[in-house]
């Protein structure tokens, strides 16, 4: 008996079992009505697939209009959270339908994307027609400085010489460019050309002109450097000048005298521009004002003032500003040799009797431009 009550055990109580069974069911239910409150269940359908192009993106409910469909607002940005995390990487790229309207390229992308071929090619918007050694290639270089700014390097010398070949030949010519970016090439013989303003025109009324004058007495002489630097054997500059030195009569067909005559030059262009079209930058401010030339500029052609004074050094040899950083490179740049020459000595006499004769016509222009270049001084 004793061995018996010693080894019959009674069975265990059933309240061991309940408090357990309770709070187990306790927390199913929690867990089901935070799945409830958090939009993830549904009582008319079961999650089906979504796909794009061929792929399983998600699992969503199919339920037009709810929570789950990938068209409303909560779910497409929920996508695109997941989709454009910067930590997540993708096998293959995202589906375009989920990202496309998530992000933006950038505009310095879009700037190298050009670089690669991107693009497409157009007629000029800008022109810079003038004139010849009054600062037009150090205004074109500083200028291609603008993100903004597509030029051609060599001068294409359509409207004067080569207008024959026609537009699509001339189109050919042009950098690539994207939206919102401004295609210009410079030609300083186009001020000269009596046909060009009628071309130009033609092409399309809403083209801007920009002109760099320089005073009329310096630029010619500086004319003459260049061609005495190709033609040693030409005449004095002062024989040129005279039809008759004794007489004093200036010789205006030659060219050298003929471009500074800048009034009756702009007569022709204001018969097919508004003065409106037409900005007049100023040579010697290109050197003494670099900065606040280029501003003007790029007010004129509707651009963000980016070219700053910070992009340029003063070169001290050459006596004129040089770019800190030329366009596609990481190094210094000034123009070459052929810019900024050593003018031969002038008798001050020949001189006196050019700045007497371009008088009036500067004070014309200055009138007709509403700017005072002070060249009379």
């Amino acid at each position: 008996m004793a061995f018996s009550r010693v080894c019959k055990l009674d069975p265990p109580s059933r309240g061991i079992f309940r408090k357990p069974a309770v709070m187990l069911c306790s927390l199913l239910t929690s867990l089901f009505l935070l799945h409830c409150l958090t939009d993830r269940c549904s009582t008319t359908t079961m999650p089906t697939p979504v796909t794009s192009s061929g792929r399983v993106v998600g699992f969503f409910s199919a339920a037009a209009g709810s929570p789950h469909d990938v068209r409303s607002p909560r779910r497409k940005r929920l996508v695109g959270r997941v989709v454009l995390a910067p930590d997540i990487r993708f096998r293959s790229p995202p589906p375009l339908d989920l990202v496309s309207s998530s992000r933006r390229v950038s505009p310095r992308f879009l700037g190298k994307v050009s670089a690669l071929g991107e693009g497409t090619k157009k007629l000029p918007q800008a022109l810079i027609i003038g004139v010849k050694k009054g600062g037009t290639r150090a205004l074109l270089e500083f200028l291609r400085v603008h993100p903004d700014i597509r030029a051609v390097g060599a001068e294409p010398h359509f409207f004067d010489r080569n207008y024959d070949n026609g537009l699509e030949w001339y189109r050919e010519l042009m950098p690539k460019t994207l939206e919102g970016q401004i295609t210009m090439e410079k030609t300083p013989s186009y001020f000269v050309t009596r046909e060009a303003p009628a071309r130009i025109a033609a092409m399309s009324r809403d083209t801007k002109l920009i002109v760099v004058v320089r005073d009329p007495v310096t630029r010619a002489i500086s004319d003459y450097t260049q061609t005495l630097s190709k033609k040693p054997d030409i005449p004095s500059f002062e024989s040129l000048t005279f039809k008759n030195r004794t007489t004093g009569l200036i010789d205006t067909s030659w060219s050298a005298i003929q471009i500074g005559i800048y009034a009756k030059h702009l007569d022709n262009w204001l018969q097919y521009f508004p003065m409106e079209q037409i900005l007049f930058v100023s040579g010697e401010r290109l050197i003494s004002d670099l900065a606040g030339e280029l501003g003007r500029v790029q007010d004129f052609l509707g651009l963000k003032r980016i070219i700053t004074d910070k992009h340029f050094y003063f070169n001290q040899t050459k006596g004129f500003p040089c770019l800190k950083k030329a366009e596609g490179s990481s190094k210094p740049h000034c123009l070459g040799k052929t810019k900024g020459r050593t003018h031969p000595n002038i008798d001050p006499e020949v001189v006196q009797r050019l700045r007497d004769f371009y008088r009036p016509f500067n004070m014309k222009f200055y009138q007709m431009t509403g700017r005072f270049f002070g060249w009379d001084d």
